[in-house]
């Protein structure tokens, strides 16, 4: 099971996206925690408005709505008797047993799973302390959970690309209209609670996985100068189709403002995995002396990372981002170093596909993922400098007399003896003599 907790200043959002799927057929309401009378006789506002009961209550609290996903492994089949006891099972665990919370069970992915809306604000006006708690509570619980209800753990799961995130179906598609819309979401939603990525340009390398692209307008429009964002359903060769969606109207807001601030953390948490992506490329690259470049990305998907090449309008390579899929992490080749950017990629792609020799230790390496390649270097050492003043020495005809044999050259640039100018002696200053009128005025 995996547990997905995402804070917010808007629970009636929340409720509004879920309610939505319901309508759609999408999604079935199959709890509800804390509410009086027959939830079914209740509609959207009404729902809304026994959350927001409490949100009054202490409206210095900005940050107030919380949206939690348990999701399952596709081979498991929950009834939703069994996902009711694990949903109020973890809420009773994190520390919100207490609170009223609605709990949805989603029919918009491969695998099995509900999204709880609840607040943070308890009947007395106090808070919860939300700070955290996917480490403090929410991980605990969930390794609680998988073992008293024998669930899949999560740490199974993590060698899946793209776990519950379907690639969008251009064809499938009605342009303009809602599903488009849902489409957007549901993956975008997906690609940035799952994956940490650092700028836009990487943000679309992994949206490219599923169809997807952000686009920041033209540089100089009035989108790119005021900070907007929108999202795009792409075709197989990667062009924009359809209709765009403001990024502001997508349930979570993925705007350009509100990714940057998780720019920085997500730097954070993607270092740790750093050494083992460059690992993996380097059993790519040490496995031939030259590839194609076909080749080259074809390998790279067997380790799970996806590589995208940027390119001019000329078709001239400037730059390469990989995405990890095995620890989803993204990074530009030039954070990896330099054998990794597209210099030093583009040094060893060639035509044909040529193999490395293969040894015994390399194999053992390229199966079983143990130990770190030797990592190949494509810069080569400077020759040694060339003494071209030596050089035209020698070729210069000696001078007999008085240079000892040395050629003429080499004769006037050698070190010699001090030398000193004649001797001057110093000028003794000569001294004034007083006048009479001075005397006299003195004498005054």
């Amino acid at each position: 099971m995996v547990a997905k907790v995402i804070s917010g200043k808007d629970i009636g959002g929340v409720l509004r996206y879920n309610e939505h799927k319901v309508e759609e057929g999408q999604a079935h309401l199959i709890l509800a925690s804390g509410f009086a009378g027959e939830i079914d006789q209740l509609n959207t506002a009404q729902k809304i408005q026994r959350f927001q009961h409490l949100t009054m209550l202490n409206a210095r609290v900005k940050t107030n709505a919380l949206h939690i996903s348990l999701n399952f492994d596709p081979s498991e089949k929950p009834d939703d008797g069994t996902l009711q006891r694990i949903a109020m099972d973890y809420m009773e665990r994190v520390g919100f047993g207490d609170q009223p919370f609605l709990v949805y069970r989603h029919l918009d992915a491969a695998h099995p799973h509900v999204h709880i809306a609840t607040v943070n604000i308890r009947a007395d006006g106090s808070r919860i302390d939300i700070h955290n708690i996917g480490r403090t509570l929410s991980e605990a619980a969930r390794k609680e959970i998988e073992e008293k209800y024998q669930l899949v753990k999560a740490e199974g799961r993590t060698e899946k690309q793209g776990q519950g995130i379907t690639a969008a179906d251009p064809q499938k598609v009605t342009y303009g209209k809602s599903p488009t819309k849902h489409t957007i979401t549901n993956i975008v939603n997906a690609v940035i609670n799952n994956y940490s990525f650092t700028s836009i340009p990487e943000l679309n390398a992994v949206l490219s996985q599923f169809n997807i692209t952000a686009d920041r307008g033209k540089e100089g429009t009035r989108m790119h100068q005021r900070g907007g964002l929108q999202y795009w359903i792409t075709d197989t060769q990667g062009n924009k189709t359809g209709v765009p969606i403001k990024a502001s109207s997508i349930y979570g807001k993925p705007t350009l403002a509100n990714l940057e601030t998780r720019f920085q953390k997500s730097n954070k948490r993607r270092q740790p995995h750093k050494n083992d992506l460059t690992e993996r490329i380097n059993q790519v690259l040490t496995a031939y002396n030259q590839l194609t470049r076909g080749t080259f990305t074809k390998e790279l998907a067997t380790f799970g990372i996806h590589s995208v090449f940027r390119e001019s309008e000329q078709g001239t390579i400037y730059g390469i981002t990989y995405v990890d899929n095995h620890h989803r992490t993204v990074f530009n080749g030039s954070d990896l170093g330099r054998a990794y950017t597209a210099r030093g990629i583009t040094a060893q792609l060639g035509q044909q596909d040529i193999r490395a020799t293969p040894s015994a230790n390399n194999t053992q390496q390229r199966k079983q993922h143990e130990q770190r390649p030797q990592r190949k270097t494509y810069l080569r050492p400077a020759p040694k400098p060339t003494d071209y003043l030596q050089k035209a020495l020698k070729k210069l005809p000696t001078v007999s007399g008085t240079t000892g044999g040395k050629s003429l050259l080499e004769s006037l640039l050698g070190r010699t003896g001090p030398e000193y100018g004649p001797f001057i002696p110093k000028r003794k200053k000569k001294k004034r003599r007083k006048r009479p009128d001075d005397q006299q005025g003195h004498s005054l």
